[in-house]
Order: C-alpha cells, then structure tokens, then sequence
C-alpha cells in the first residue's frame, strides 16, 4: 500500500528526532547515562588500584551527572572482576579499570579461562601508562640491582621475593630468566600483605605496583631499585630502569576503561570523550605522576588494537617466564 501524505509526515518527524544524534544508536546514546554506572576494581578497598579506581568515578561522576559507584571483586589476580563486566550487559552501566596488559594476560595463565577477552572486552579509553617496580626494605645492604642480583645467586632457591599481581609475577619471572636467580616467589592477596615479611627480613625483595612501592618510600619503609620500563617515565626520572642496571626488560603496564564487547559504539564514544577531558586535567596529571603513572591517551581505535596485541606480547612474556598456566 502506498504511503500516504500524513505518513510521510510522520515518517519525516521521527527522522528528524533521531538523525541529528546518528539514527537510533545515537538517540540511544543521546540518553545515556539514565541511571547509576558500576566500575569495578580488581584489588581489595584501600589497595593502591582502588584508590585509583576512585579518583576516576569522582572525576566521572559531575560529567555523566550521574552516581557513580565502585564495586570491588576481588580475586585470581583481576580474573573475577574481567569476568564479571566480560559477562555484564554491554550498555555503558558497567566498567572495568584495570591495567589492560593485565587483563590480556590472563588469556595465557589460565590453562581454560572462562571468557576470550579479546573477543570479550572492548577498550574504551586509556587512562596511564606505568612501570612495576624491584623494591627491597630501607635497611637492606642492596643498593642497586648489581648488587641484589649478586646476593641472590649466592643464596639460590633459599631466597625469596613476594608479588601481589599478575605483572608482579612476571616481572619476577623475567628478572630470574635474565639473571640466573633462583628465587621462590611468594605470592600474597596484596602488595601490603607482603609489607611485614619484607621490612623483617624474611622475603628479600619485591616486585609491586608503583602505588604501593611509592607510597612506602615516602614512609621510610622500602627502597625502590629499578622500574620495570625500558625508558624512565616522567613521573618518577630519578629511578633507573632494570635495562639500565643491566637486566634486559621492557614492561610497560597501561591503565584503561574496559567495557562488555557489543557496546553502542556512541556510547563508548561519549565515555572516552569524558575520560579523555579527564585525563587531561592538570589536577590528574598530578595524582597520576605521584602514583608513578603518566597520563596516557591514545585514540580509542588504536587502544582496542593495542589491547588485542597485548595478548600475543603478553603470552610472549609467559613463555619467556615459563609460568605455568594454572
């Protein structure tokens, strides 16, 4: 049947409604946020990642003019919580910030993991790129990576060294690979867990996160030898690198805003426009350099690629590092 003058006219003005904001996805987008946005944090409440996690949904919080909350989900070194937004309705409502070389990890130290992240999750914006670091307790005779490394091939596989995250891991792995230390690896909940046998002695050294290994050199507790990029970061140009003190290593950690793979795309455009306006504050620059971080935007379509390769570099890095997946 023919289409009559009023249904053109009708026809015309549901066009104009939504043709201004790219069709139905836009108008879609156009409402978005409609309610309350979860991000989850893969580390316990106080940890160094979830104060960062915070930062962000405080920051996010007047732009999507909406409540912001954060929900922990602890647990197999950020697998819980990957899962759980890999699983979540992709609508924008919940998110992922976490170390996204992290995350791409995972596909090689799980022998069945539950989910393919790569076909999963989708990047949808980056937040900082930042280095691990060899810490060991303020009072200890190493100075420099020289002269733990020398201690440690005298000590063989009666020395130790705690980690706390999956980078930690094979940060470690791959300082033994290229050294020749036989230490054992002790593996603890969090980077504090590990704080006590450290300062007493028992664990050696270790490799953490820069938010807890910078916060315990402000304190007096931990002296930091190397950072685990092969250049120095701006946030912290006084710590060589491992590459310096003579291991050969290169391994950058990148924060982003991980969302359910089938996002609208405007959606995601609109949270990586709010992230990027936040990123590039003076103010965040600030709390990300005194976390050890640099701020890190690239375009949202190159993150995804980055994201992807990630999981080849990163199953690399695991045979490099003979971990087994578990």
């Amino acid at each position: 049947m023919p289409m009559t003058r009023k249904d053109l006219l009708r026809a015309a003005g549901a066009f104009a409604l939504v043709a201004p904001f790219g069709g139905i996805r836009g108008a879609y987008a156009q409402a978005y946020p409609n309610q309350d946005i979860r991000i989850i944090c893969a580390f316990p409440a106080g940890s160094g990642a979830d104060v960062l996690v915070r930062y962000f949904a405080e920051k996010l919080r007047p732009l999507a003019n909406r409540t912001i909350i954060v929900e922990n989900k602890v647990g197999a070194g950020g697998w819980i919580a990957t899962e759980y937004v890999a699983r979540s309705k992709p609508d924008g409502y919940t998110m992922l910030l976490l170390g996204a070389n992290a995350v791409a990890a995972t596909m090689s130290m799980f022998k069945n993991p539950s989910v393919d992240v790569g076909k999963a999750i989708q990047v949808a914006a980056t937040i900082n790129r930042q280095p691990f670091m060899l810490v060991v307790a303020t009072d200890s005779p190493y100075k420099t990576v020289a002269e733990l490394t020398a201690a440690m091939k005298k000590k063989g596989d009666k020395a130790t060294y705690a980690t706390g995250a999956p980078a930690g891991t094979i940060m470690g792995e791959l300082y033994k690979a290229a050294t020749g230390v036989q230490a054992v690896e002790v593996v603890y909940k969090t980077a504090a867990d590990s704080l006590n046998e450290i300062l007493s002695g028992k664990i050696d050294y270790a490799m953490h996160d820069p938010v807890f290994s910078l916060a315990q050199l402000r304190e007096g507790r931990l002296r930091i030898l190397a950072v685990s990029t092969g250049t120095r970061l701006a946030a912290v140009p006084d710590l060589p690198t491992m590459k310096e003190s003579g291991v050969d290593m290169n391994l950058t950690l990148w924060w982003a805003v991980m969302l359910p793979a089938g996002t609208p795309k405007p959606i995601i455009d609109q949270l990586n426009k709010w992230f990027v306006q936040i990123v590039s504050t003076e103010e965040t620059k600030k709390f990300l350099n005194s976390f050890g971080g640099d701020p890190y935007i690239i375009p949202q379509e190159q993150a995804q690629a980055n994201f992807l390769a990630a999981i080849n570099e990163w199953a690399g890095y695991i045979k490099i590092a003979k971990i087994q997946p578990q």
